[in-house]
């Protein structure tokens, strides 16, 4: 192709080509694409940095007068200085626990029914309802849970408090108030995790191929039998994946838990009694705190609240390394 043809049509599609890229073959749009999202992940980084400065300068009183015990300290006493934050660590790991314990076999197994089970027709609209569950607000759990939940989970607690109360700790009373308290909490923190464990897992089973499963009956293998040794072993990193992004929205809810934990800051063992959470008592108390130390120790919590999450996001994510090999 020459340079200097005549033809308007091949001036037109050669002179931009020629000057479009520089000496290193990139074209000037990918070098500002590549400098804008570099500057934008820097910048993120950058603003987590500055938080964690900025939390730990606001609440380092609290560190210096009290030293690191009164993390594990089971009094919380604001008024007469006494600071212990045991009673919220707890309630956020047993309310976060229950609701894993419970959203995970139930959001597993919708992603199951389906990717694999529901008719194709009717996919997407039960996803669709299902996912829609994610942008209720969680003020409107919190009501739902205080009107619909806690008249119904009351004579279970009741129930399981008398059977089961005098051989296993965790299930004896008190039952909390109007039958609020970690259990309560831990159940309306399953339904709102469980669009996200679904929705995740179930875009994870959908990418494996079609060859996988008729593979699998081509060996004379029954659904359960095909789903058993096609789909679950290569989804079961994406999973794990799904009940960690679960998990993280479990411990950082507050406003839900807040209607329906009870707000005791107790130590209590068992799991129908009320309580308190990280998350809650700050919502909670930071407006009225009035002393220093007081709104210090908040924010000392909140610290606490996030090494929390990290700790477990980085233990969760070095389980999801090992199962994927």
């Amino acid at each position: 192709m020459r340079i200097g043809s005549e033809d308007p049509a091949l001036a037109v599609t050669t002179a931009p080509t020629t000057h479009r890229r520089t000496l290193t073959g990139r074209r000037p749009s990918e070098g500002v694409a590549r400098g804008v999202a570099m500057g934008g992940a820097l910048l993120l980084l950058g603003a987590l940095g500055l938080m964690i400065v900025r939390l730990a300068q606001l609440s380092a009183p609290i560190w210096k007068e009290k030293g690191i015990s009164w993390v594990w300290g089971s009094t919380w006493a604001p008024a007469n200085g006494v600071f212990g934050a045991l009673p919220f660590i707890l309630g956020t790991v047993i309310t976060s626990a229950i609701a894993l314990v419970i959203a995970t076999p139930l959001g597993v197994g919708t992603a199951l029914f389906i990717s694999e089970l529901c008719p194709a027709r009717l996919r997407r609209p039960v996803g669709s309802v299902i996912d829609l569950l994610a942008a209720v607000p969680s003020v409107i759990y919190g009501l739902w849970g205080i009107y619909v939940l806690l008249p119904i989970l009351l004579p279970v607690e009741r129930a399981l408090a008398d059977s089961l109360g005098r051989a296993i700790p965790i299930f004896s009373g008190p039952i909390g108030g109007n039958g609020s308290g970690f259990f309560a909490a831990g159940v309306v923190l399953a339904i709102m995790i469980l669009p996200t464990i679904s929705a995740v897992s179930r875009e994870v089973m959908l990418t494996i191929p079609r060859d996988a499963r008729e593979a699998g009956y081509a060996l004379g293998a029954t659904r359960w039998e095909m789903i058993r040794m096609a789909v679950l072993p290569p989804a079961r990193t994406g999973i794990m994946g799904a009940l960690i992004l679960g998990l993280g929205r479990a411990l950082g809810e507050t406003v839900a838990v807040l209607m329906l934990i009870g707000d005791v800051p107790a130590v209590n063992h068992s799991l129908f009694a009320s309580g308190y959470s990280m998350a809650s008592v700050i919502a909670n108390e930071f407006n009225e705190a009035i002393e220093h130390l007081h709104v210090q120790a908040l924010i000392g919590i909140g610290i606490v609240l996030f090494l929390v999450t990290v700790v477990i996001d980085i233990g969760a994510r070095l389980l999801v390394r090992k199962a994927g090999g």
